[in-house]
C-alpha cells in the first residue's frame, strides 16, 4: 500500500500542484502552502478562485476575488502580473514565452513577457482559456462555442460554434483537437487539422454531472474526464479522435462520483479522485486498480503528480490534503 503524508489545512483547498518535487496547496482563503523542508506559507489573494500549473514554465498561476493574477515560483515568491480592481478573476492560462491569459466579464486578456497586454472582447462572458502548444494562439470558451485568437496579429478570430454554454477548454498535446466542457453535462470537440473550414464536431455526451476535471495522457492518446461514477476516458489516437468510439470507464464505483482525474507524467496510469475523498490509481492497459488513499473528510478538489511520477499530491474541499508516495 502506498504511504500517505497528510497535511490538514483550514477550510476549502482549491488545488494541489507540484513544482518539481515540491507540493503546493492553494486555499480558497488565498494562502499558498508548500512542503519544502517543513510547511511554508505565501499570502497571495484576498479570496482565491483558481490556481493552475503553468504548462510552459515551472510556476503556478493564480486568480482571485481581489482582481489580481499572480505567478508563484518554486520558492513561494509571488509576482503580481495583472490587476483589475473590483473584478473576479477565475480563469487564467499559461502560454509560451512567459505569456499569460486571464479573463473577466466579456473579455480575455493576454499579457506578454514584456508587460504589454492585449484585450480580446467577446459577445458573451469568457468561461475558459487555453493556449495552443505552438505559437501565441488562445482559445476562449464562451456561450455557443470557442473563439481562437492569434495574439500577435489583428486578424479576426476563428469562431468554432456549438450551441450551449462552454465552461472550460483544452487543446490536445499535438494540437489536432480542441475540447470544451459544457454546462449541459457533456464535452464537445473540434478536429482542427482538417481542410480549411472543416472543423469536424465531436459530441461526447452521457455524463450524469458536469465535467470539471480533464487530463490528457502523456502522448495525448487519451483524454480522461470527471462527471460520472467512473473516470470516462476517450480515445484520441486515430485521426478522427473519439468519433464513433466508446470511451473506457475506469475505477467504477456504484453511485460515488469522480471529481478529479490526473494522468501520470510518463505512463498511461490515471489517478482518480472521488467525492468521498478516495483516490484510485488505474492502469489503462488492463484497468488494474490500486487504492492510493481511503475515503476522507471531503471531495477531492485537486490531483497532481510530481515531475518524476513517484509522488501524487491531493487537495480536498474539507482541507484534508496530503502527498501519496507510490514508490513506497
Amino acid at each position: 500500500m502506498p504511504t500517505v503524508a497528510p497535511l490538514d489545512l483550514q477550510g476549502h483547498v482549491v488545488a494541489a500542484h507540484f513544482l518539481g518535487d515540491i507540493p503546493f496547496f492553494a486555499t480558497a482563503a488565498g494562502t499558498i502552502h508548500r512542503l519544502d523542508g517543513g510547511e511554508k506559507v505565501t499570502e497571495a489573494h484576498q479570496g482565491l478562485l483558481t490556481c493552475i500549473r503553468d504548462p510552459f514554465s515551472p510556476t503556478l498561476l493564480t486568480g482571485g476575488e481581489d482582481g489580481k493574477v499572480f505567478r508563484i515560483g518554486k520558492d513561494g515568491a509571488a509576482a503580481l502580473l495583472a490587476e483589475a480592481p473590483r473584478k473576479w478573476i477565475n480563469v487564467v492560462a499559461g502560454g509560451p514565452q512567459n505569456a499569460i491569459a486571464y479573463a473577466y466579464g466579456k473579455s480575455s486578456f493576454v499579457r506578454q513577457n514584456d508587460g504589454t497586454v492585449k484585450e480580446f472582447p467577446e459577445e458573451r462572458s469568457v468561461e475558459g482559456l487555453a493556449f495552443a502548444g505552438k505559437g501565441l494562439r488562445i482559445a476562449a470558451a464562451r456561450y455557443n462555442g470557442v473563439s481562437l485568437h492569434w495574439v500577435g496579429t489583428n486578424a479576426p478570430p476563428v469562431d468554432l460554434e456549438w450551441k450551449g454554454a462552454h465552461t472550460g477548454v483544452t487543446f490536445s498535446p499535438d494540437g489536432r483537437f480542441l475540447v470544451t466542457s459544457m454546462q449541459e453535462n457533456a464535452l464537445h470537440g473540434w478536429k482542427l487539422d482538417g481542410k480549411p473550414g472543416e472543423n469536424r464536431h465531436m459530441r461526447m455526451t452521457g455524463y450524469p454531472a458536469k465535467v470539471k476535471s480533464l487530463s490528457w495522457s502523456p502522448k495525448g492518446k487519451w483524454l480522461a474526464s470527471s462527471g460520472a461514477p467512473a473516470a470516462i476516458v476517450w480515445p484520441f489516437s486515430s485521426k478522427d479522435g473519439p468519433m464513433g468510439k466508446a470511451p473506457l470507464e475506469l475505477g467504477t464505483r456504484a453511485n460515488i462520483m469522480v471529481t478529479q482525474v490526473a494522468f501520470h507524467p510518463a505512463e498511461e496510469v490515471l489517478a482518480i479522485g472521488f467525492v468521498d475523498g478516495m483516490i484510485l490509481g488505474v492502469r489503462i492497459a488492463d484497468a488494474k486498480e490500486a487504492l492510493l488513499r481511503r475515503p476522507g473528510k471531503g471531495a477531492i478538489t485537486g490531483l497532481s503528480w510530481s515531475a518524476g511520477g513517484k509522488l501524487l499530491a491531493f487537495s480536498s474541499e474539507a482541507g484534508d490534503c496530503g502527498v501519496v508516495d507510490i514508490s513506497a
